[in-house]
Protein backbone atom coordinates (compact mmCIF):
# COMPACT_ATOMS: atom_id res chain seq x y z
CA UNK A 1 0.00 0.00 0.00
CA UNK A 2 1.37 3.85 -0.43
CA UNK A 3 -0.43 6.54 0.30
CA UNK A 4 -0.64 10.47 1.34
CA UNK A 5 -2.52 12.43 3.84
CA UNK A 6 -1.91 15.78 4.75
CA UNK A 7 -2.12 16.38 8.80
CA UNK A 8 -2.33 19.88 8.93
CA UNK A 9 0.82 21.27 7.28
CA UNK A 10 2.71 18.27 7.21
CA UNK A 11 2.84 15.45 4.24
CA UNK A 12 2.44 11.77 5.25
CA UNK A 13 3.14 9.50 3.13
CA UNK A 14 3.14 5.64 3.98
CA UNK A 15 4.71 2.74 2.09
CA UNK A 16 5.06 -0.87 2.78
CA UNK A 17 5.57 -0.61 6.81
CA UNK A 18 7.18 2.43 6.91
CA UNK A 19 5.74 6.25 7.45
CA UNK A 20 7.34 9.49 6.36
CA UNK A 21 6.00 12.94 7.84
CA UNK A 22 7.57 15.95 6.22
CA UNK A 23 6.85 19.93 6.98
CA UNK A 24 5.61 21.01 4.13
CA UNK A 25 6.03 25.10 5.08
CA UNK A 26 9.03 24.97 7.30
CA UNK A 27 11.94 23.48 7.81
CA UNK A 28 11.38 21.06 10.53
CA UNK A 29 13.03 17.35 10.67
CA UNK A 30 11.04 14.95 8.94
CA UNK A 31 9.64 12.02 11.02
CA UNK A 32 10.21 8.79 9.89
CA UNK A 33 8.28 5.29 11.72
CA UNK A 34 9.38 1.71 10.99
CA UNK A 35 6.38 -0.77 11.89
CA UNK A 36 8.93 -2.96 12.10
CA UNK A 37 10.26 -1.61 15.15
CA UNK A 38 7.29 -1.33 17.31
CA UNK A 39 5.91 -4.00 20.04
CA UNK A 40 5.01 -6.76 18.74
CA UNK A 41 1.61 -9.25 20.72
CA UNK A 42 2.58 -12.06 22.60
CA UNK A 43 0.65 -15.30 21.46
CA UNK A 44 -1.76 -16.61 24.22
CA UNK A 45 -1.13 -20.04 24.16
CA UNK A 46 -3.11 -23.15 26.58
CA UNK A 47 -1.08 -24.32 28.82
CA UNK A 48 2.15 -22.48 28.52
CA UNK A 49 3.08 -19.31 30.69
CA UNK A 50 1.63 -15.77 31.20
CA UNK A 51 4.76 -14.74 28.89
CA UNK A 52 5.51 -17.00 26.19
CA UNK A 53 8.66 -15.57 24.03
CA UNK A 54 6.78 -16.23 20.83
CA UNK A 55 4.90 -13.39 18.82
CA UNK A 56 2.26 -13.25 16.44
CA UNK A 57 3.81 -13.09 13.14
CA UNK A 58 2.76 -10.07 10.45
CA UNK A 59 4.41 -8.33 7.43
CA UNK A 60 3.95 -4.88 9.32
CA UNK A 61 2.30 -3.69 6.08
CA UNK A 62 0.57 -0.45 6.58
CA UNK A 63 -2.80 -1.22 5.72
CA UNK A 64 -4.64 1.70 6.49
CA UNK A 65 -3.70 5.47 7.67
CA UNK A 66 -6.35 8.30 8.48
CA UNK A 67 -5.45 11.70 9.76
CA UNK A 68 -7.77 13.70 12.41
CA UNK A 69 -10.23 16.94 11.20
CA UNK A 70 -7.56 18.92 13.11
CA UNK A 71 -5.05 17.51 11.72
CA UNK A 72 -3.49 17.33 15.81
CA UNK A 73 -3.97 13.57 15.48
CA UNK A 74 -2.59 10.60 12.93
CA UNK A 75 -3.49 6.60 13.06
CA UNK A 76 -2.67 3.73 11.04
CA UNK A 77 -3.38 0.07 11.52
CA UNK A 78 -0.67 -2.58 9.95
CA UNK A 79 -0.82 -6.35 9.37
CA UNK A 80 -0.22 -7.91 12.42
CA UNK A 81 -3.44 -5.96 13.25
CA UNK A 82 -1.58 -2.97 15.13
CA UNK A 83 -3.68 0.22 15.55
CA UNK A 84 -1.23 3.11 16.14
CA UNK A 85 -1.94 6.33 17.28
CA UNK A 86 0.31 9.56 16.99
CA UNK A 87 0.18 13.10 17.64
CA UNK A 88 1.42 15.92 15.64
CA UNK A 89 2.53 18.65 17.92
CA UNK A 90 4.69 19.62 19.57
CA UNK A 91 6.89 17.09 18.25
CA UNK A 92 5.82 13.48 16.71
CA UNK A 93 4.65 11.03 19.61
CA UNK A 94 3.39 7.64 19.59
CA UNK A 95 0.73 7.88 21.76
CA UNK A 96 -0.34 4.36 22.00
CA UNK A 97 0.17 1.14 20.29
CA UNK A 98 -3.09 -1.25 20.48
CA UNK A 99 -4.33 -4.42 18.63
CA UNK A 100 -7.84 -5.25 16.75
CA UNK A 101 -9.50 -8.41 16.56
CA UNK A 102 -8.83 -8.43 12.83
CA UNK A 103 -6.44 -6.83 10.20
CA UNK A 104 -8.11 -3.53 9.08
CA UNK A 105 -9.13 -2.04 6.04
CA UNK A 106 -10.05 1.34 6.74
CA UNK A 107 -9.55 3.84 9.61
CA UNK A 108 -11.75 7.47 9.81
CA UNK A 109 -11.80 9.37 12.87
CA UNK A 110 -14.77 10.87 14.49
CA UNK A 111 -15.21 14.62 14.10
CA UNK A 112 -15.34 15.05 17.79
CA UNK A 113 -11.73 13.00 17.81
CA UNK A 114 -13.02 11.66 20.59
CA UNK A 115 -12.94 7.94 19.23
CA UNK A 116 -11.56 6.11 15.56
CA UNK A 117 -13.75 3.83 13.47
CA UNK A 118 -11.82 0.78 12.34
CA UNK A 119 -13.27 -1.49 9.67
CA UNK A 120 -12.18 -5.08 8.66
CA UNK A 121 -12.27 -7.82 6.25
CA UNK A 122 -15.03 -9.76 8.04
CA UNK A 123 -17.35 -6.82 7.85
CA UNK A 124 -17.31 -5.35 11.45
CA UNK A 125 -16.98 -1.67 12.77
CA UNK A 126 -15.10 -1.17 15.88
CA UNK A 127 -14.88 2.12 17.70
CA UNK A 128 -11.90 2.94 19.92
CA UNK A 129 -11.07 5.77 22.55
CA UNK A 130 -8.64 8.14 21.58
CA UNK A 131 -8.31 9.49 25.49
CA UNK A 132 -8.53 5.76 27.07
CA UNK A 133 -6.31 3.43 25.23
CA UNK A 134 -6.51 0.49 27.31
CA UNK A 135 -9.84 0.46 26.46
CA UNK A 136 -10.95 -2.72 24.41
CA UNK A 137 -12.51 -2.04 20.96
CA UNK A 138 -16.34 -2.11 20.98
CA UNK A 139 -18.12 -3.27 18.18
CA UNK A 140 -20.26 -0.95 16.53
CA UNK A 141 -22.31 -2.70 13.58
CA UNK A 142 -21.35 -5.21 11.03
CA UNK A 143 -21.56 -6.31 7.21
CA UNK A 144 -22.05 -9.80 5.54
CA UNK A 145 -19.19 -8.95 3.43
CA UNK A 146 -15.80 -6.87 3.46
CA UNK A 147 -16.37 -3.13 4.60
CA UNK A 148 -14.31 -1.52 2.22
CA UNK A 149 -14.18 2.07 3.53
CA UNK A 150 -15.85 4.21 6.35
CA UNK A 151 -16.55 7.88 6.85
CA UNK A 152 -18.54 9.89 9.21
CA UNK A 153 -20.73 12.92 8.63
CA UNK A 154 -20.07 16.23 9.10
CA UNK A 155 -21.86 16.94 12.08
CA UNK A 156 -20.97 13.14 13.63
CA UNK A 157 -24.41 12.04 13.42
CA UNK A 158 -24.49 9.15 11.05
CA UNK A 159 -21.42 6.52 10.06
CA UNK A 160 -21.30 5.16 6.79
CA UNK A 161 -20.02 2.10 5.45
CA UNK A 162 -19.72 0.50 1.92
CA UNK A 163 -18.87 -2.86 1.48
CA UNK A 164 -17.67 -5.63 -1.65
CA UNK A 165 -21.56 -6.32 -1.70
CA UNK A 166 -22.57 -2.77 -3.64
CA UNK A 167 -23.91 -2.10 -0.25
CA UNK A 168 -23.66 1.28 1.43
CA UNK A 169 -25.08 1.61 4.73
CA UNK A 170 -25.90 4.60 6.63
CA UNK A 171 -26.01 4.13 10.58
CA UNK A 172 -27.05 6.77 13.82
CA UNK A 173 -23.62 6.96 15.39
CA UNK A 174 -25.25 6.80 19.07
CA UNK A 175 -26.62 3.68 18.23
CA UNK A 176 -25.11 2.10 15.43
CA UNK A 177 -27.74 -0.99 15.31
CA UNK A 178 -30.44 1.35 13.87
CA UNK A 179 -30.17 1.70 10.36
CA UNK A 180 -30.53 5.35 8.92
CA UNK A 181 -30.82 4.33 5.34
CA UNK A 182 -29.13 2.27 2.69
CA UNK A 183 -28.35 3.73 -0.43
CA UNK A 184 -28.41 1.27 -3.35
CA UNK A 185 -27.70 1.46 -7.05
CA UNK A 186 -23.86 0.91 -7.81
CA UNK A 187 -23.23 -2.36 -9.88
CA UNK A 188 -20.08 -3.48 -8.30
CA UNK A 189 -18.22 -3.19 -4.84
CA UNK A 190 -18.24 0.21 -3.19
CA UNK A 191 -14.12 1.05 -2.68
CA UNK A 192 -14.58 4.90 -1.34
CA UNK A 193 -16.84 7.23 0.63
CA UNK A 194 -16.40 11.07 1.13
CA UNK A 195 -18.51 13.51 3.18
CA UNK A 196 -17.47 16.68 0.94
CA UNK A 197 -16.57 19.92 2.88
CA UNK A 198 -19.57 22.38 2.93
CA UNK A 199 -22.27 19.66 2.19
CA UNK A 200 -23.61 17.90 5.79
CA UNK A 201 -26.15 15.87 4.17
CA UNK A 202 -24.07 14.80 0.51
CA UNK A 203 -22.52 11.52 0.56
CA UNK A 204 -20.11 10.90 -2.42
CA UNK A 205 -19.62 7.48 -3.46
CA UNK A 206 -17.18 5.50 -6.24
CA UNK A 207 -17.31 2.01 -7.13
CA UNK A 208 -15.81 -0.48 -9.40
CA UNK A 209 -18.55 -0.09 -11.71
CA UNK A 210 -16.72 3.36 -13.12
CA UNK A 211 -18.94 6.27 -11.47
CA UNK A 212 -19.23 8.11 -8.44
CA UNK A 213 -22.56 8.93 -7.15
CA UNK A 214 -24.50 11.85 -4.89
CA UNK A 215 -26.34 10.41 -2.11
CA UNK A 216 -28.93 12.17 0.50
CA UNK A 217 -27.48 10.72 3.79
CA UNK A 218 -30.92 10.61 5.40
CA UNK A 219 -33.11 9.42 3.25
CA UNK A 220 -30.59 7.36 0.68
CA UNK A 221 -32.22 8.95 -2.19
CA UNK A 222 -29.54 9.18 -5.48
CA UNK A 223 -29.27 12.76 -6.69
CA UNK A 224 -26.93 11.89 -9.56
CA UNK A 225 -24.49 9.07 -11.02
CA UNK A 226 -21.51 10.30 -13.07
CA UNK A 227 -20.20 7.77 -15.14
CA UNK A 228 -16.10 8.36 -15.51
CA UNK A 229 -16.22 6.82 -19.19
CA UNK A 230 -18.22 9.60 -20.36
CA UNK A 231 -15.59 12.41 -19.39
CA UNK A 232 -12.42 10.13 -19.37
CA UNK A 233 -9.60 9.71 -22.33
CA UNK A 234 -11.24 8.03 -25.20
CA UNK A 235 -9.78 4.18 -25.23
CA UNK A 236 -9.23 2.00 -28.51
CA UNK A 237 -12.65 0.44 -29.04
CA UNK A 238 -10.85 -3.26 -29.36
CA UNK A 239 -9.48 -2.33 -25.25
CA UNK A 240 -12.22 -2.95 -22.53
CA UNK A 241 -11.04 -1.27 -19.79
CA UNK A 242 -12.18 -1.12 -15.95
CA UNK A 243 -12.53 2.45 -14.39
CA UNK A 244 -12.01 1.42 -10.18
CA UNK A 245 -12.10 4.03 -8.18
CA UNK A 246 -9.74 4.09 -5.71
CA UNK A 247 -10.14 7.71 -3.83
CA UNK A 248 -11.99 10.52 -3.61
CA UNK A 249 -10.76 14.08 -2.15
CA UNK A 250 -12.35 17.08 -1.26
CA UNK A 251 -10.42 20.49 -1.36
CA UNK A 252 -10.92 22.18 1.93
CA UNK A 253 -13.34 24.96 0.35
CA UNK A 254 -15.28 22.07 -1.05
CA UNK A 255 -15.86 23.05 -4.53
CA UNK A 256 -13.81 20.34 -6.39
CA UNK A 257 -14.11 16.53 -5.93
CA UNK A 258 -10.68 14.93 -7.05
CA UNK A 259 -11.22 11.19 -8.19
CA UNK A 260 -8.74 8.47 -8.60
CA UNK A 261 -8.90 5.76 -10.57
CA UNK A 262 -6.77 2.41 -9.84
CA UNK A 263 -3.81 1.87 -12.69
CA UNK A 264 -5.61 5.04 -15.01
CA UNK A 265 -3.23 7.36 -16.18
CA UNK A 266 -5.33 10.70 -15.45
CA UNK A 267 -7.03 12.15 -12.57
CA UNK A 268 -10.50 13.27 -12.41
CA UNK A 269 -11.48 16.61 -10.82
CA UNK A 270 -15.50 17.30 -10.31
CA UNK A 271 -17.58 20.79 -9.52
CA UNK A 272 -19.48 20.66 -6.43
CA UNK A 273 -21.76 22.99 -6.78
CA UNK A 274 -24.99 23.38 -4.57
CA UNK A 275 -28.05 23.42 -6.22
CA UNK A 276 -32.24 22.91 -4.60
CA UNK A 277 -32.05 19.91 -3.45
CA UNK A 278 -28.50 19.27 -2.50
CA UNK A 279 -25.05 19.28 -4.12
CA UNK A 280 -24.67 17.92 -7.16
CA UNK A 281 -21.43 17.15 -9.15
CA UNK A 282 -20.38 18.22 -12.59
CA UNK A 283 -16.98 17.53 -14.28
CA UNK A 284 -14.70 19.88 -14.46
CA UNK A 285 -11.44 18.85 -15.78
CA UNK A 286 -8.63 16.35 -16.70
CA UNK A 287 -5.21 16.12 -15.68
CA UNK A 288 -3.09 13.22 -17.90
CA UNK A 289 -0.23 12.43 -16.52
CA UNK A 290 2.97 9.95 -17.54
CA UNK A 291 2.56 7.30 -14.95
CA UNK A 292 0.36 5.94 -12.74
CA UNK A 293 -0.93 8.09 -9.68
CA UNK A 294 -0.91 5.59 -6.78
CA UNK A 295 -3.05 8.35 -4.39
CA UNK A 296 -3.73 11.97 -3.94
CA UNK A 297 -4.77 14.84 -1.10
CA UNK A 298 -5.43 18.02 -0.79
CA UNK A 299 -3.25 20.49 1.59
CA UNK A 300 -4.77 23.29 3.80
CA UNK A 301 -4.48 25.58 0.85
CA UNK A 302 -6.07 23.55 -1.66
CA UNK A 303 -3.34 22.51 -3.90
CA UNK A 304 -3.70 18.84 -5.20
CA UNK A 305 -0.62 16.50 -4.49
CA UNK A 306 -0.29 13.45 -6.55
CA UNK A 307 1.47 10.50 -5.54
CA UNK A 308 2.96 8.44 -8.41
CA UNK A 309 4.51 5.55 -9.44
CA UNK A 310 7.78 6.80 -10.80
CA UNK A 311 11.34 7.17 -9.38
CA UNK A 312 12.15 10.18 -11.26
CA UNK A 313 9.55 12.40 -9.89
CA UNK A 314 7.30 10.76 -7.23
CA UNK A 315 5.31 14.02 -6.42
CA UNK A 316 3.46 16.40 -8.49
CA UNK A 317 1.24 19.38 -7.24
CA UNK A 318 -1.63 20.96 -8.93
CA UNK A 319 -2.85 24.54 -8.06
CA UNK A 320 -5.65 26.00 -9.14
CA UNK A 321 -5.58 28.94 -10.82
CA UNK A 322 -8.11 31.46 -13.12
CA UNK A 323 -10.12 28.33 -13.53
CA UNK A 324 -7.76 25.81 -14.28
CA UNK A 325 -5.56 23.30 -12.45
CA UNK A 326 -1.67 24.02 -13.37
CA UNK A 327 1.25 21.78 -12.43
CA UNK A 328 3.66 23.80 -10.00
CA UNK A 329 7.27 23.48 -11.37
CA UNK A 330 9.43 21.15 -9.49
CA UNK A 331 11.52 24.32 -8.01
CA UNK A 332 8.76 25.63 -6.21
CA UNK A 333 9.10 26.22 -2.44
CA UNK A 334 6.97 23.92 -0.58
CA UNK A 335 7.56 20.70 -3.20
CA UNK A 336 11.25 21.55 -3.11
CA UNK A 337 11.23 21.56 1.00
CA UNK A 338 9.32 18.11 0.52
CA UNK A 339 11.42 16.28 -2.15
CA UNK A 340 14.94 15.69 -0.43
CA UNK A 341 13.71 13.69 2.38
CA UNK A 342 10.50 12.27 0.24
CA UNK A 343 13.58 10.89 -2.41
CA UNK A 344 14.69 8.99 0.01
CA UNK A 345 12.35 7.69 1.57
CA UNK A 346 10.72 6.39 -2.16
CA UNK A 347 13.89 4.92 -3.31
CA UNK A 348 14.36 2.71 -0.22
CA UNK A 349 10.56 1.30 -0.89
CA UNK A 350 9.51 -1.68 -2.24
CA UNK A 351 8.63 -1.52 -5.79
CA UNK A 352 6.14 -4.08 -5.98
CA UNK A 353 4.57 -2.88 -2.80
CA UNK A 354 3.74 0.71 -4.11
CA UNK A 355 2.79 -0.89 -7.51
CA UNK A 356 0.69 -3.50 -6.24
CA UNK A 357 -3.23 -3.52 -7.19
CA UNK A 358 -5.96 -3.05 -4.42
CA UNK A 359 -9.07 -3.45 -5.58
CA UNK A 360 -8.90 -5.85 -8.92
CA UNK A 361 -9.47 -8.70 -7.25
CA UNK A 362 -12.24 -7.82 -5.94
CA UNK A 363 -14.85 -7.83 -8.95
CA UNK A 364 -17.15 -9.98 -9.46
CA UNK A 365 -16.76 -11.87 -12.28
CA UNK A 366 -20.31 -13.42 -14.36
CA UNK A 367 -20.29 -16.77 -16.22
CA UNK A 368 -23.20 -17.18 -19.21
CA UNK A 369 -23.95 -20.80 -18.74
CA UNK A 370 -27.29 -21.09 -20.48
CA UNK A 371 -25.22 -19.99 -23.70
CA UNK A 372 -22.60 -22.86 -23.25
CA UNK A 373 -25.26 -25.61 -22.51
CA UNK A 374 -27.24 -24.98 -25.20
CA UNK A 375 -24.00 -24.48 -27.34
CA UNK A 376 -23.21 -28.48 -26.01
CA UNK A 377 -26.61 -29.55 -26.38
CA UNK A 378 -26.66 -28.81 -29.94
CA UNK A 379 -23.53 -30.55 -30.67
CA UNK A 380 -24.77 -33.48 -28.71
CA UNK A 381 -28.01 -33.73 -31.13
CA UNK A 382 -26.09 -33.35 -34.06
CA UNK A 383 -23.31 -36.09 -33.08
CA UNK A 384 -26.70 -38.42 -32.06
CA UNK A 385 -27.55 -37.49 -35.73
CA UNK A 386 -24.89 -38.04 -37.83
CA UNK A 387 -24.75 -41.40 -35.97
CA UNK A 388 -27.97 -42.65 -36.62
CA UNK A 389 -27.63 -41.33 -40.47
CA UNK A 390 -24.66 -43.41 -40.41
CA UNK A 391 -26.03 -46.60 -39.15
CA UNK A 392 -29.07 -46.52 -41.53
CA UNK A 393 -26.60 -46.44 -44.04
CA UNK A 394 -24.72 -49.40 -43.40
CA UNK A 395 -28.31 -52.03 -43.34
CA UNK A 396 -29.18 -53.93 -46.55
CA UNK A 397 -31.52 -52.97 -48.10
CA UNK A 398 -34.99 -55.24 -48.01
CA UNK A 399 -37.17 -55.76 -51.02
CA UNK A 400 -40.41 -54.24 -50.64
CA UNK A 401 -43.64 -56.50 -50.16
CA UNK A 402 -46.59 -56.25 -51.97
CA UNK A 403 -50.05 -56.51 -50.57
CA UNK A 404 -50.46 -60.10 -51.62
CA UNK A 405 -47.08 -61.48 -50.17
CA UNK A 406 -48.10 -59.94 -47.06
CA UNK A 407 -51.64 -61.45 -47.37
CA UNK A 408 -50.35 -65.46 -47.97
CA UNK A 409 -48.13 -64.53 -44.95
CA UNK A 410 -50.57 -64.06 -42.87
CA UNK A 411 -52.80 -66.75 -44.18
CA UNK A 412 -49.94 -68.94 -43.34
CA UNK A 413 -49.72 -67.82 -39.59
Amino acid sequence: MAAVHFCGDWLVCVCDRRLLAVHSSQDRAPFELDCASLEKRLKKVEGESENPSESECGSDQILAVAPSASGTLLALSDDSKRLVLLQRDPTWTVLSVRWLPRRCTALVFARAEDRLLAADKSGDVYSLSVKEPTQEPVLQLGHLSMVLDVTVSRDDRFIVTCDRDEKIRVSLSRSPYNIQSFCLGHQQFVSALLSPCGSPHTLLSGSGDGTVCAWDMETGRRRQTVDLREHGTPREEAEEQRLTVSRLCSSPDGAHVAVLCERHMEIQLLSLEQAEGGALLSPHSRLPLSHYPLDLTFDPSGRLWVLMNCTESPLLVFSHTQGSWEQLDALSPDLSRVSPAFKTFWDAADESQRSSSRLEHLYVETYDNVSEYMKKKQQRLEQQSHKRSREHSREPKQPKKTKAQSKAEANGS
